[in-house]
């Protein structure tokens, strides 16, 4: 089982906890005693972890199709157009490599559109005899799975959506692939209609082979500990901003720019909230311009008296670097600031994130989000790989 941020909520859980009868999102102290009585395997979040093997499950993907698209951090689409081996040997294919080379249990689904696909995925995690492997290349196969799956677990329709639809009749995916694309269009949007063209084995949705550029680049997180005085908070604010920046970067943009928020436990008496929108100097990425003003902001917004739980940075105006106009009376960002970010992002990529941080950051960070339960980074921290000792007997 798989805890959230600070050890809160249950997040994930096996085949064998769900048995048990743990809900989802329940909170982890209400059900403590419960997991200690069966032996539940508890762990916290591990994101220097998950993105390491999602890294590795996704480059061995790419050996198999030319053209890809990474939907997420553990789900990816492959365009097997054209592949000259029979899909469901491929996919069979790919499920042992995955397990032989990452030790990485997967799901695939073989369909003619991405909608189909996902429900091809969801049909071979949830129908045993299926072997992890659902290949939808039929009219009558599809029907057969449609039929058996209720329109909210179609990619894109959530449960507002789903009783909207329910209370037209519409009740599993073989009815929406049935309605007519037109009528549902003027009822809802003009994605749902792609949506039913989808399920009809028509294909609406390319592969975004080039994920598209954030609008907005937000890091915040809860803390470990409530911050009873400035100091926690301007440190996680310069963490926050760092890491916003490093992200700006990584998608070659220009922040004008940023959102400053702080606030207490909503669940506590005298709730407070504060934030603030702020310009930087001029459109830029480097990381000191944006965690000055980020802690200036935040030592501006901080009342003392009150016991912070959360804080976030958000660059919320930003643009592209190549087509951005700069402002004829002011220089904006050196060539010298430019060559600084460069050499920090390399280093941290070749040494590990943090290797080179801002010092208004600290260093024992004690704000810093609960993981009592968190499993070694084996695949990216030096120190954390396993340690065998073997015990040579003396000699007689």
């Amino acid at each position: 089982m798989v805890l959230s941020n600070n050890d809160g909520f249950v997040v994930a859980r096996s085949k064998e906890a769900k048995a048990l009868g743990i809900p989802d999102l329940e909170a982890f102290f209400k059900i403590e005693g419960l997991l200690r009585k069966h032996d539940v395997a508890i762990f916290s979040s591990n994101y220097p972890l998950y993105g390491d093997i999602s890294n590795r499950v996704m480059t061995k993907l790419q050996a198999f199709s030319p053209r890809i698209e990474v939907y997420s951090i553990d789900e990816m689409f492959l365009d097997m157009a054209g592949m000259p081996d029979d899909p469901k040997h491929t996919a069979h294919e790919i499920k042992a490599q995955l397990w032989d080379h990452i030790r990485m249990p997967v799901g695939v689904g073989i369909a003619p559109t991405k909608t189909l696909a996902k429900l091809a995925n969801r049909t071979a995690k949830k129908l045993p005899k299926c072997q992890g492997v659902c290949v939808l290349d039929e009219p009558l196969k599809r029907e057969w799975v449609l039929k058996r799956v209720p329109v909210t677990a179609i990619w894109g329709i959530a449960r507002r959506l789903g009783a909207r639809l329910n209370a037209e009749g519409i009740h599993s995916a073989l009815d929406l692939a049935r309605a007519h694309p037109k009528v549902i269009r003027r009822m809802t949007s003009i994605n749902l209609e792609r949506t039913i063209e989808e399920l009809n084995g028509r294909a609406c949705l390319a592969l975004e082979e080039v994920p598209p550029a954030k609008k907005q680049i937000y890091c915040t997180r809860s803390f470990g500990n409530k911050a009873t005085t400035s100091g926690p908070v301007l440190e996680a604010v310069s963490l926050y901003a760092s890491r916003a920046a490093e992200k700006l970067r990584k998608q070659h943009h220009l922040a004008l720019s940023m959102h400053v928020f702080m606030h207490t436990s909503p669940f506590e008496p005298n709730y407070h909230s504060a934030s603030d929108l702020v310009q930087l100097p001029y459109p830029t990425d480097d990381t000191r311009e944006i965690v000055k003003l980020a802690r200036a902001t935040a030592a501006r917004l901080y009342q003392p008296g009150h016991a912070f739980l959360k804080a976030g940075v958000g660059l919320v105006n930003i643009c592209d670097r190549k087509h951005h106009q700069f402002d004829m009376l002011h220089p904006g960002q050196t060539e010298r600031a430019d060559q600084l970010m460069t050499v920090i992002d390399r280093i941290n990529r070749a040494q590990g994130k943090g290797s080179v941080f801002m010092a208004s950051q600290g260093t024992s960070a004690p704000w810093y989000m609960r993981q009592q339960f968190r499993s070694p980074e084996y695949t990216t921290q030096w120190a954390e790989l396993p340690v065998a000792h073997c015990h040579t007997p003396p000699c007689s």
